[in-house]
């Protein structure tokens, strides 16, 4: 299956499963779409891209960390920074044990304790030779189902929030060196395509509608 073959395939899957989505311009893509998975009114972000310089279709999915949550990590490592720590090591084992790959964005350090998690970043590749629909749908679930996971994991010890999106320090440092790029670099000079998505996803989803 080529590219052409493949994202044609993708979008007559995405049309058999009722999943709403929408073409996102990305100059380093063949295809790069916005879909919104569980096909709910509180279905999350999904990206499904297909890049120009790789055989491959990736799906992933960011998520920002509620900021009420995130002073409840603040709260906890100040007063158990081992078992802050030790939640942090936990999560990673779990993630890599879901057969994805995945970025945890984690605050600042204070006094050599990791700060809040942030954000969290979860994809899975598919390269084309071995792209069906029951791949690709199941990747779509996987991510979900995994995403679902750390959602609940954080719900439980750190509550539900206050329904506002928490500060990432990473992007925050990423759109500074991105500005001073911009201000320096040639004007016809291609756009960087950033895969970042910074929004907060799902604000007023209930992950207990679908445990």
């Amino acid at each position: 299956m080529n590219k052409r073959e493949a994202a044609q395939a993708v979008r007559d899957w995405l049309l058999s499963e009722k999943l709403e989505a929408r073409d996102v311009e990305d100059q380093q893509a063949h295809l790069h779409m916005h879909v919104k998975y569980p096909p709910s009114k509180r279905g999350h972000l999904f990206n499904v891209v297909i890049p120009k310089n790789r055989d491959l279709v990736l799906v992933y999915s960011v998520t920002r960390v509620d900021d009420g949550q995130q002073e409840k990590m603040k709260e906890y490592s100040g007063q158990s920074p081992n078992e802050w720590k030790k939640w942090l090591h936990e999560t990673r084992l779990d993630l890599t044990r879901a057969d994805l790959d995945w970025v945890l964005h984690v605050g600042t350090k204070v006094q050599e304790t990791p700060g809040p998690l942030q954000a969290f970043n979860l994809s899975r590749p598919t390269w084309l030779d071995g792209l069906t629909q029951n791949e690709f749908m199941h990747t779509m679930r996987r991510v979900w189902l995994t995403k679902l996971s750390l959602i609940h994991r954080i719900k439980f010890l750190f509550g539900t929030g206050t329904g506002k999106p928490g500060p990432v320090d990473d992007w925050n440092k990423k759109k500074a060196k991105q500005s001073t790029r911009k201000s320096s670099s040639a004007p016809n000079q291609p756009r960087e395509v950033d895969t970042d998505e910074t929004g907060g996803f799902g604000r007023d989803f209930d992950p207990a509608d679908w445990a």
